[in-house]
């Protein structure tokens, strides 16, 4: 049974592990550098990226001098730290109620059917959790949909898509899906961009066929059995109604050319 993809910690659990206060924590997460999820008490929950992510700032701040501001902008250089994806988890969580009040099911209903636990969905539905894209490759068949509803609105169907119109979707931590064209019903193209340690989650399979081509970094994919460690350059082809999972076992962020035909469910 799928459930949440890793165990969360606390504030005062990070503290421990990164060696500050959690008031230095906060003030970081006020200026973009951490942004941890929230529970239906507003406690906040920190992954095992979010605290390799402090203790790098850890590491500038107590080596090299930098301050919080500065910090944050080497990281963001990087690409380590990016602009906030919340309007994003809204738009999925809002979709995701609107779904289930269509089909007139209850959540324990929806979370038996995918293998999630209840309180996990009620969070995915109020926008205080993500989900990893094998959950909300589940999600998508479970409601007969594709994962392109997920996606926010896009402003046309031009054919023409420049990087500041690609419609986001960020499916669980550290993964970021950007979709390159829409509108139509035979291919869905994705750079997907991959954090270090980050991934599917659990493994999910659909129909149609995928491609991948790496443009950068590295990813390890498990299809029926057996392990594959795609490097750059490398390329991928496979039936998705194979159970697969993949992950970025790599130090730096991979970025991926994935493309699924037809639209997935």
């Amino acid at each position: 049974m799928g459930t949440e993809p890793q165990p969360y910690l606390k504030i005062g659990e990070v503290a421990r592990k990164v060696g500050v206060s959690p008031s230095v924590i906060r003030s970081w997460e006020s200026l973009g550098l951490s942004r941890p999820q929230r529970t239906a008490s507003k406690y906040r929950l920190y992954s095992d990226e979010d605290v390799r992510l402090l203790k790098r700032a850890r590491y500038l701040r107590r080596v090299r001098g930098l301050n919080a501001p500065a910090i944050v902008q080497l990281l963001k250089r990087e690409g380590v730290v990016r602009g906030s994806q919340d309007g994003t988890a809204s738009a999925i969580g809002t979709r995701l109620r609107q779904l289930r009040a269509r089909r007139g099911v209850s959540l324990a209903e929806v979370a038996k059917a995918v293998g999630i636990s209840v309180g996990f969905l009620s969070a995915l539905e109020r926008s205080h959790m993500s989900a990893s894209v094998g959950t909300l490759r589940k999600l998508a068949r479970y409601y007969k949909t594709n994962i392109l509803e997920f996606f926010g609105p896009a402003d046309s169907n031009s054919p023409l898509v420049t990087p500041e119109k690609r419609k986001v979707l960020q499916a669980g931590k550290g993964v970021r899906m950007e979709l390159l064209a829409w509108g139509s019903t035979v291919m869905e193209p994705h750079l997907f961009r991959v954090a270090p340690d980050a991934g599917s989650g659990e493994s999910y399979s659909h129909d149609g066929e995928e491609f991948l081509y790496v443009l950068k970094g590295e990813l390890h994919i498990a299809l029926d059995g057996h392990e594959y460690r795609l490097k750059q350059g490398d390329s991928f082809y496979f039936e998705s109604a194979t159970p697969h999972h993949w992950k970025n076992p790599g130090s730096k962020e991979t970025w991926i050319i994935w493309v699924n035909t037809p639209p997935t469910f």
